[in-house]
């Protein structure tokens, strides 16, 4: 099992905007992948999600302000992140999911995002 482990982190500002990389071996994200996070004292949650296809898929709270995307070239998965809130800050994990299992065991390093008030 190849765990992933993300990179862009970093402290910003309310409202300001960060993005995440995800990068993998080769075809590592011609399956199902997407970004989660984890607060302190709260669950995992899913913050977005792109099939095969293409389609995407966001939590509500993130809606409209953060973007996934892929680069199938270079192996990358992104997050772009705007109008950051500091409810947004949390621990950020990429990962994929392999049928029939499910999605990959959570690496324990994602990359912290603090966003400042």
């Amino acid at each position: 099992q190849v765990q992933l482990v993300p990179s862009g982190g970093g402290l910003v500002q309310a409202g300001g905007s960060m993005t995440l990389s995800c990068t993998g071996p080769e075809n590592i994200f011609d399956v199902n992948a997407g970004w989660f996070r984890q607060a302190p004292g709260k669950p995992r949650e899913l913050v977005a999600t792109e099939s095969t296809r293409g389609d995407t898929k966001y939590g509500d709270s993130v809606k409209g302000r953060f973007t996934i995307s892929t680069d199938r070239a270079t192996n990358t998965m992104f997050l772009q992140m705007s109008s950051l809130k500091p409810e947004d800050t949390a621990v950020y994990y990429c990962n994929y999911e392999v049928w029939p299992t499910g999605w990959m065991d959570f690496p324990d390093q994602g990359t912290q995002v603090t966003v400042s008030d």
